[in-house]
């Protein structure tokens, strides 16, 4: 069992940055693949980053390529995602998901979630 707990989310305004953080439990951590996810109120849940357990693999989705940043430390069981230059239409929640395999950018294939993190970006 792999618990997972997001953090790091708030108000920030436009431009602005934040970093989110992901404590997982667990010694399998450095096994699993990680990913960040996120869903606005009665949207799909949308892929952002996803990160392979060495660090050395990353994924992005192209509304935040060249703006987030994915990464990994596997001697503190914890993934990042640093959001820069952040935009209105970023705004929602973010979720930190992990799977035992290798980086997937569809949510359905990770096994394990956080609770969530908000992200509100202000004009």
């Amino acid at each position: 069992q792999v618990q997972l707990v997001e953090s790091g989310g708030g108000l920030v305004q436009a431009g602005g940055s934040l970093r989110l953080s992901c404590a997982t439990s667990g010694r399998t951590f450095r096994s699993y693949a990680m990913g960040w996810f996120r869903q606005a109120p009665g949207k799909e849940r949308e892929f952002v980053a996803t990160i392979s357990w060495s660090g050395y693999s990353t994924y992005y989705a192209d509304s935040v390529k060249g703006r987030f940043t994915i990464s990994r430390d596997n001697t503190k069981n914890t993934v990042y995602l640093q959001m820069n230059s952040l935009k209105l239409r970023d705004t929602t929640v973010y979720y930190c998901a992990a799977r035992p395999y290798g980086p997937d950018t569809d949510w359905s294939g990770y096994d394990y979630w956080g609770q969530g993190t908000q992200v509100t970006v202000s004009s």
